[in-house]
């Protein structure tokens, strides 16, 4: 879904300082995984960012240093492997097909990351997670675990809820950030998804953005819409404004 630019893998995954972040090798398991972690101050609130399904790449590492310009601490956590940067469709449906098929694992990779956030002195007990596309599922299935996070942001992400799962254990605030035009994640799954916050008492707010597709923040692809992107992103810094200290 992202373009990844050529030379991403030769200022990204290296062992050295990065000119506003640092690439931080850590284990989950006993393997090893790549993510990258940014911050303008000690201290300084932290966003955990998801992933979408071709791994953590140029357009994360761009996000995250928007975010610490924003005055934020940021951890990229890799939930692939590290190295394991899929670019045929193929290869993103196994790795993305496998986690959606072993939420366990999903969990344990995701509370690995924060266990790397929180060694790098991100402030995991100020934080806010969130996620695209993929990662948009993945902070929702991190909602439902009952990690104790302040909030919880989807930017076009999957919204079903696995049979037998509920959002009952949720801490936090939930964000659902959506495009109508979306052919992936229907409106009927969001919908179905309100209800269920509802039900489980959640404190939510999920927008719609009309003629937004699948993956509308996307810089440079040909599912990126500015109206749709810029709206987004400024309510999503409302939101870490209102829910982070």
């Amino acid at each position: 879904m992202k373009r990844i630019l050529t030379l991403f893998s030769l200022f990204l995954f290296t062992s050295t300082a990065l000119a506003a972040g640092t690439a931080v090798t850590y284990e989950v398991d006993g393997q090893p995984y790549e993510g990258y972690y940014v911050t303008p101050a000690p201290g300084a609130p932290l966003v955990f960012l998801v992933h979408d399904w071709d791994g953590l790449t140029d357009y994360e590492v761009k996000r995250s240093e928007m975010l610490a310009d924003m005055g934020y601490a940021v951890f990229a956590v890799d939930l692939f492997g590290k190295g394991v940067r899929p670019t045929t469709l193929e290869e993103k449906q196994k790795l993305t097909g496998a986690l959606y098929g072993d939420r366990a694992r999903m969990r344990a990779l995701l509370q690995g990351g924060l266990n790397a956030a929180k060694k790098q002195g991100g402030d995991v007990k100020n934080a806010v997670a969130i996620g695209y596309c993929f990662g948009g599922a993945a902070i929702l299935e991190l909602a439902r675990s009952g990690a104790d996070l302040k909030g919880f942001v989807a930017f076009h992400g999957g919204l079903t809820t696995p049979e037998g799962q509920d959002y009952r254990q949720t801490k936090g605030t939930l964000l659902v950030l959506h495009g109508t035009a979306d052919s992936s994640v229907s409106m009927e799954d969001f919908a179905t998804l309100a209800v269920a916050l509802e039900t489980a008492g959640v404190t939510h707010e999920m927008t719609t953005y009309s003629g937004a597709p699948h993956a509308f923040t996307v810089f440079g692809s040909d599912r990126y819409r500015k109206d749709a992107d810029e709206k987004s992103w400024k309510r999503f810094g409302e939101f870490l404004r209102e829910t982070l200290r």
